[in-house]
């Protein structure tokens, strides 16, 4: 609870406005854009635990050394490996099948470079393990966070990804590196 009002705070003296409410549901996915920064996760992760909401996000296996790796797992991250032969899919729908709760974060670009190729391993997950998709904005342009509400995915991943594309581009969110965020196809 007083993490909750910390982090309250913290978005109220950075200037950040939060909209939209907690998600209930014990297993989802968070499909958040526009991802152009490293400070995503951070305002992010404090927009959720203002909300009272406890998310994960995936991150390299290699950034869990000590001891970094210890608030890396308090904070929710999961750590992946991304070797050769790892297949990251595979190991994300063990975790949702190995827990009650996940919430996980995940940012359809992949990368926080400029590109058009959003990955649809989200897609895949959420219709193997049975779970929702919810959509989210942080917006650096009016330092707005938003959960918007469930996405209903078809069994056309690449006419998903193109309606996400269109969702975020009617929004009008900005990355906090402009430059590095499209939603064109």
């Amino acid at each position: 609870m007083l993490l909750q009002k910390v982090c309250k705070l913290i978005l109220r003296l950075t200037g950040w406005k939060s909209t939209g409410s907690l998600v209930t549901d014990p297993k989802i996915i968070f499909v958040g854009v526009p991802h152009t920064s490293g400070w995503d996760f951070v305002m992010s992760w404090i927009y959720y635990k203002s909300l009272g909401g406890r998310a994960n996000i995936l991150i390299k296996r290699e950034f869990f050394f000590w001891p970094v790796g210890y608030f890396l797992k308090k904070m929710g991250g999961i750590p992946i490996d991304r070797s050769k032969g790892a297949n990251v899919i595979r190991q994300i729908i063990h975790q949702f099948n190995e827990r009650e709760y996940m919430h996980l974060a995940i940012t359809p670009e992949g990368t926080r470079k400029r590109t058009t190729k959003w990955k649809a391993g989200f897609h895949t997950i959420a219709r193997t393990v049975g779970i929702p998709v919810y959509l989210v904005t942080f917006d650096w342009g009016c330092k707005e966070m938003t959960i918007w509400g469930k996405f209903e995915l078809t069994d056309d991943a690449k006419a998903d990804i193109r309606r996400l594309k269109d969702f975020f581009k009617e929004k009008g969110v900005q990355g906090k590196h402009p430059e590095n965020f499209t939603t064109e196809y």
